[in-house]
């Protein structure tokens, strides 16, 4: 786990301020830079030591088998894994034929930062050589959201206390060698030198290389040019070979004398297009990329991000982590999925290989409503790729004896790759989590093109499959059984009402889009009965509610469930499911993670706030946080339900996921949705911002160490800014002219903000209902108000 404060605490930096070996790998995944299209890790120049090498292409992938103990009907046959692709960060260093390598000799200090306002990771570096040579080394390095085939680097060195010759290998490397990323040797075979040669082209200053899966049959090509400046005489060659290429440049520099070395990358890859049409892709980018120069890539990127963090950013007064980390994770949110241009964003990003590479619903339920209000095309593009892979939901449902589409529950491509039923196929909520996103995004942006274009089918397809996998029974009411939830550790249950409520909403939006479109709705085969029938079966949703306790039923029967033992399960024992068999966790009354309470924050408008009350006190009392996507929604609840102060507690977690490693495990990539999520905590949960039928609504309160609160976020193409302090809450537009107008909710009345003068109202007293919720034994989340 990384040390609290490892990296000091700064409003627009993650600064490194001396080298951990032991903490390589997770730095690497901090410092990794992306932008949607291509990542890299904060992997060292050098190559070595390392973590985990990494380079990624956004759906650049090779099939594996899936292995079953005991295979069955419907279970998907391979699965999709990330690749790491050719490698452009190298850049080794000989001082007078001794490599640099901060493992030996001296290293009198060593620094990396990121900067977020700049989009670029910077180290500095002074080393003494074993035999005593003293050097400094400055690189900066950028992955360009401008062009996005782009990556772009900056190599400096110069000698400080004698005259050295210097010898920079600038390398690009395919197929390199990785720690074992699996126990079954079938995997392990698969991702062993997984890209086959087709082409290696070699000039003076740098060269390409082309290669292709062996499976799954995609081919990508790298490319890399050099712009070499040094004082007097220096040399520059290159050498190839199938899976490498080394330009080496080669100097003699007197102190005060500089090597100053700029490396140009780019990428391509496709899953059709010929040979020559990749390799003359990426030889365009570097043209384009060559044209721009160093200067003008590194203006170009602060330019974009002005503009991103112009209408993005949020602020937080009184707690400087928080404000470090909420920067830190829209940054990483926009690196996952500025320039994706429908492809997925998986849920580490492009920032490591956990989870293979694969999306999951966080993508349409944490990242896109941080996109949506932020970024709305990039959102757009997310629901794009979904629709692309329509054909291939629809075909899953066929194969499950089901109507409509049944989106993978992980994928890359769109198959499903889901070994483990009970969590995989059965998570059929992400159906009704991709129509969230989609009547979220239409509702925020007022896009009925896109409506029309993409969104309807999504939500007719979506709400076919509920129509079909649900039943009413002899009461007529409909009830949906068989399914799992968000919460993991409950699995395959009847009537979860997380996946009742959005499907509810789900055929609801389908429907309404539906009469909005009516021509189209036609094309597709929708007619009044079906619509009639998805209005009829969300009308009679069951939703279970145990009376005598008060609180609503996470599932059926799940409130008569033996109680789990928290007092006698150690702290070591986390998380439970490497400690106990799913059986058990799935018998007994024990959260993975927000389930119902999310509901009450995606699906608000259906519970009084008595009911949310008692309800988040039930659960929270159950929930362990196994998952790195239930602080924040925890978070969003207790503000709502008027626990600040713990609200504030669960906000920091979910801020400090990564720069804390909290979960032990983001040496495998970062956790993109909980970074998404922090946004979340403070626009939703301390901001109280809800979207419900269409209304934009507030309910801002603080606690008691945060002094002021500012966000902003566009709303039918109103740049709307939200002031937020103790005593009142400021509402203003940035655009839209003298005309424009918004109304607004603030704590249930109208308000009407125009952009001739900001609104003030006043933000009336909490008032929580019912005592402070209490954890699992040794689950609380550390207390913000005396850290």
């Amino acid at each position: 786990m990384i040390r609290e404060r490892a990296y000091p605490v700064d409003p627009w930096h993650i600064r490194e301020t001396r080298l951990d070996l032991d903490l390589l790998a997770q730095s690497e995944s901090v410092f990794a830079l992306a932008n949607g299209h291509i990542g890299i890790r904060g992997n060292l120049d050098e190559g070595e030591p390392h973590g985990l090498p990494g380079t990624y292409l956004n759906s650049f992938y090779e099939l594996r088998p899936l292995p079953y103990a005991e295979a069955g009907y419907g279970f998907p046959e391979s699965g999709q894994t990330m690749v790491n692709v050719t490698n452009a960060k190298l850049m080794r260093l000989l001082v007078d034929d001794e490599p640099f390598d901060v493992r030996y000799g001296e290293l009198r200090s060593h620094e990396r930062v990121l900067d977020l306002r700049a989009g670029t990771l910077e180290r500095t570096v002074e080393w003494v050589s074993p035999s005593g040579q003293a050097i400094r080394v400055r690189s900066v390095r950028m992955v360009s959201f401008t062009q996005r085939a782009v990556v772009a680097f900056l190599y400096e060195v110069e000698p400080l206390d004698g005259p050295s010759r210097l010898i920079l290998q600038s390398e690009l490397v395919a197929n390199e060698q990785l720690p074992p990323m699996s126990k079954d040797p079938r995997v392990a075979a698969v991702l062993d030198h997984p890209l086959q040669a087709e082409e290696m082209l070699e000039q003076r200053t740098g060269g390409l290389l082309v290669h292709r899966t062996k499976a799954s049959d995609l081919r990508m090509a790298a490319a890399m040019e050099h712009l070499v400046e040094t004082p007097g005489k220096h040399a520059v060659t290159t050498e190839g070979h199938p899976d490498w290429l080394r330009t080496t440049v080669a100097c003699k520099l007197e102190p005060g004398q500089k090597l100053r070395v700029v490396k140009l990358a780019a990428y391509g890859w496709s899953s059709h297009r010929s040979l020559p049409a990749v390799r003359d892709q990426v030889g365009a980018a570097l043209a384009s990329a060559r044209l721009d120069g160093w200067e003008g890539l590194v203006e170009a990127q602060r330019d974009y991000l002005d503009a991103f963090w112009d209408h993005s950013d949020v602020k937080v007064e009184g707690d400087p982590e928080v404000q470090q980390a909420v920067r830190f994770g829209l940054f990483h949110t926009l690196q996952a999925g500025a320039r994706a241009e429908q492809r997925p964003i998986g849920s580490k990003g492009l920032s490591g290989p956990g989870y293979d590479g694969h999306t999951f619903w966080d993508a349409e339920t944490f990242v896109l409503p941080a996109l949506t209000y932020t970024q709305p095309s990039a959102a757009a593009d997310v629901l794009r790729w979904r629709h692309s892979t329509l054909d291939l939901a629809r075909e899953r449902a066929q194969t499950l004896g089901l109507q409509g589409a049944a989106f993978p529950w992980r994928t890359i491509r769109g198959q499903e790759c889901s070994a483990y039923w009970p969590a995989g196929t059965a998570g059929f909520h992400i159906g009704a989590d991709i129509a969230d996103a989609v009547r979220r995004y239409v509702q925020a942006t007022g896009d009925y093109d896109f409506e029309r274009e993409v969104g309807l089918e999504l939500l007719i397809e979506t709400a076919r499959l509920w129509r079909s996998l649900g039943h009413h029974d002899r009461h007529g009411r409909f009830h949906i059984d068989g399914v799992t939830g968000p919460d993991e550790y409950t699995a395959v249950v009847d009537d979860n009402i997380y996946t009742n409520l959005l499907a509810q909403q789900n055929m609801l939006a389908a429907a309404d889009a539906a009469k909005r479109h009516p021509d189209l709705a036609r094309k597709l085969g929708v007619d009044d009965e079906e619509t009639a029938s998805w209005r009829d079966a969300a009308a009679s949703v069951h939703i279970p509610f145990d009376k005598e306790l008060g609180v609503h039923q996470q599932s059926e029967g799940f409130t008569r469930l033996q109680e789990w033992d928290f007092e006698n399960t150690p702290p070591e024992a986390y998380p439970l499911l490497l400690n106990y068999p799913y059986f058990d966790l799935y018998r007994k009354q024990v959260v993975k993670q927000a389930d119902l309470v999310m509901a009450m924050y995606i699906r608000g408008d259906a519970f009084t706030p008595e009911e949310k009350a008692r309800n988040f006190a039930y659960y929270d009392a159950r929930t362990v946080r196994d998952s790195s996507l239930s602080a924040c929604v925890q978070a969003v609840m207790a503000a709502e339900v008027g626990h600040l102060e713990l609200a504030h507690d669960y906000l920091g977690e979910a801020a400090l996921m990564d720069l804390h490693d909290l979960h032990q495990n983001s040496r495998d990539g970062l956790h993109i949705a909980s970074l998404a999520g922090t946004w979340i905590s403070l626009v939703a949960g301390l901001g109280g911002m809800r979207d419900f039928n269409g209304q934009l609504s507030f309910a801002p309160r603080l606690p008691s160490r945060i002094n002021n609160l500012e966000f902003s976020l566009l709303w039918r193409g109103l740049r709307l800014r939200v002031n937020v302090t103790a005593e009142d809450a400021t509402y203003s537009l940035r655009n839209g002219g003298g005309s424009a107008r918004l109304v607004l909710q603030h704590h249930g009345k109208d308000v009407e903000v125009t952009q001739v003068k900001p609104v003030t109202v006043p933000i009336p007293p909490a008032h929580p209902v019912g005592p402070a919720p209490v954890q699992p034994a040794g689950r609380a989340p550390v207390r913000r108000a005396t850290s």
